[in-house]
């Protein structure tokens, strides 16, 4: 998909870069895979905020995507490619040969008609899926598992990916677009391909309301804040908040590691994402 920009009509428009979405479904989603979806407002279940900067927003339906892919053998048609309100990826209707429907996240290069299927070894086309042990090294793929059978939980966002670089031991290693090294167990599941939508990140969307309609709410700076909102507030005039940033509870921010140390996944990581920026 192309981005496409605005004439400065009206000063929404002006600066307005957009994802030109005309080649999607223009219906509704397929009604069996949708159910509703409710606002939290950032709130958990105590009805705390534990998220901030969230609330309204259009409605949303959830569509149910496929991110096991564990209907094997079974070929399946692309029926469409549509937005989906929920992720920043688009989503792929797929029909399978014995008429079961199912959303799953749509690759890049993947058009209507195109047939995808889930083995234990398929073609290294868009959209295939199987597990790390059938797979060519130096594959890139996307939707990958951290457990067998847990479905994809890795690469998932628009544009990203990540590159089978090598086995061993029972396991795959898997270079991420962060820079991490990590390995995963080979009867894990991938599909083949980048996902869909990687203009995303290059979008402007010219106005305030158009954030409000995603659900965004307004991000205030701690440094315009008064001393009792926030510790970067107060000070004569315009200051810079203080040496250390911190957040309005006054733990550090803006590069402190928070990662726990003994955290079981820590042994599954070969190189740190961290370990490039330490070689410069």
């Amino acid at each position: 998909m192309a981005l496409k920009s605005f004439k400065p009509t009206t000063p929404g428009q002006r600066g307005l870069v957009l994802i030109d979405r005309s080649e999607l479904w223009k219906g509704r989603p397929a009604k069996a895979l949708v159910e509703g979806l409710g606002k939290k407002g950032g709130r958990n279940n105590a009805g705390r905020i534990t998220m901030r900067r969230r609330g309204g927003g259009a409605k949303r339906l959830y569509r149910i995507v496929d991110f096991r892919r564990r209907k094997f053998d079974v070929p399946g048609t692309v029926q469409r490619i549509e937005y989906d309100p929920n992720r920043t990826a688009f989503i792929a209707l797929v029909r399978y040969e014995d008429g079961e429907q199912a959303y799953i996240l749509a690759p890049q290069r993947l058009a209507v008609g195109d047939q995808v299927v889930s083995s234990s070894r398929a073609d290294i086309k868009p959209g295939n899926a199987m597990p790390f042990s059938g797979m060519p090294i130096g594959t890139i793929v996307h939707n990958v598992e951290l457990k067998p059978g847990r479905g994809g939980q890795i690469a998932r966002a628009a544009g990203a990916y990540a590159q089978f670089v090598g086995r061993g031991n029972g396991y795959a290693q898997i270079r991420l677009s962060s820079g991490e090294l990590r390995m995963v167990r080979q009867e894990c599941m991938a599909t083949v391909g980048a996902v869909s939508n990687p203009d995303n990140s290059n979008q402007n969307l010219g106005k305030a309301g158009r954030s409000r309609h995603l659900g965004r709410r307004p991000s205030v700076r701690g440094v315009v804040m008064n001393p009792v909102d926030h510790p970067h507030g107060g000070g004569e005039g315009r200051s810079s908040g203080g040496r250390h940033p911190v957040t309005p509870w006054g733990v550090p921010t803006k590069g402190k590691r928070t990662r726990n140390k003994n955290k079981a996944s820590s042994k599954m990581i070969i190189r740190s994402r961290h370990a490039r920026k330490k070689g410069r």
